[in-house]
Order: structure tokens, then C-alpha cells, then sequence
């Protein structure tokens, strides 16, 4: 079951008595946090780099595979993005603008995937070109909810700091307003 469970019951002990345990290195440190893939973002950015890698595999299999590098470029940078933001890159990384660089990734893609679907699957006949335009159409879905998402919250943090301004605009002519009342 994912997530694996933090107290595993301990094996009973063979027969023999206890072996040595041998020391295995500590790879689950590569793993992203299972907190961020149960994420609404992981799992989106989990659904783009498994159907960016699935539609790469059609490409690589069909006739139109003069379309393969789009899907290959969309797996590496959702993979790169999904390890961003598994490892907090994006708190580490203040100079850097995450929700645009996520939102320009999205919506380039989902117009890149709407475009070479439709043209795999209405001038290539074989099977394979014809499934990796289903797929590009699938991913094209997955990454228009993704930037849907990221400009939803975009905008809701816009917004709120519109607010703060304006309440700290109307709490200054306030206080300026007072002061000039003050000296008359």
C-alpha cells in the first residue's frame, strides 16, 4: 500500500538465528516525498511525465516519428519539475519565477500536444501514430487542467495582494488626511 506504512511489523527470525544484516545504500533519499506525489500538483505532474513518456514510445514506433521530440522534451521537464518540487526546490531557488516557469510549461505544451495529435492522427495511418495522437490528446487535457489550476492560483494570490495594498493605500490617506486636519 503507498504510503508504506512508517512501523513495519518486524519478520520473524529464521530458524537458524539471526543473519547479519548487510548494509544496502540509502536510495529511497532519490525518491520525491510521498506527501508531495499524493499532492494535487504530484499527481497532475506524475500524469504529465507518464503520458508525455507513453506518448514518446508511440512516436518512436510509428511513421510520424518526426513529432518525437516534443513528447520527450514535455517527460524531461515534467520530471524536472516534478523533483523540483518534491525536493522544495522552489523555496531553496527564491531568484526564480516557479509558478510562471510551471504555467509557460504547461500551456506550450498543451498547444504543442494539441497540434502534433491532430496532425498524427489525421495524416499518418498506423496504428501507432494514431494511438500517440490519443495519448497527445490525453496529455493535452492533463496539462490545460495543470495551467487552469496554476492561473486559478495565481490569480486568487494576485488578488489578495491587491487587497493588501489597497488597505494599506486607504489606512496611508487616512492617517495623511487626519494629520492635515490636525495642523489646521
Amino acid at each position: 500500500m503507498w504510503p508504506p506504512d512508517p512501523s513495519p511489523e518486524a519478520a520473524p527470525e529464521p530458524a537458524g538465528g539471526p543473519r547479519p544484516t548487510r548494509r544496502c545504500p540509502d536510495y529511497r533519499a532519490l525518491l520525491p516525498a510521498p506527501a508531495f506525489l499524493c499532492s494535487r500538483k504530484g499527481r497532475l505532474l506524475l500524469a504529465e511525465a507518464g503520458l508525455s513518456f507513453i506518448t514518446f514510445v508511440c512516436y518512436v514506433a510509428s511513421s510520424a516519428s518526426a513529432f518525437l521530440t516534443a513528447p520527450l522534451l514535455e517527460f524531461l521537464l515534467a520530471l524536472y519539475f516534478l523533483f523540483a518540487g518534491a525536493m522544495q526546490l522552489n523555496d531553496k531557488w527564491q531568484g526564480l519565477c516557479w509558478p510562471m516557469m510551471d504555467f509557460l510549461r504547461c500551456v506550450t505544451a498543451a498547444l504543442i500536444y494539441f497540434a502534433i495529435s491532430i496532425t498524427a492522427v489525421a495524416k499518418y495511418s498506423d496504428g501507432a501514430s494514431k494511438a500517440a495522437g490519443v495519448f497527445g490528446f490525453f496529455a493535452t487535457i492533463v496539462f490545460a487542467i495543470d495551467f487552469y489550476l496554476i492561473f486559478n492560483d495565481v490569480a486568487k494570490f494576485l488578488k489578495q495582494g491587491d487587497s493588501a495594498t489597497e488597505t494599506t493605500a486607504g489606512k496611508a490617506e487616512e492617517n495623511s488626511s487626519d494629520s492635515d486636519s490636525n495642523s489646521d
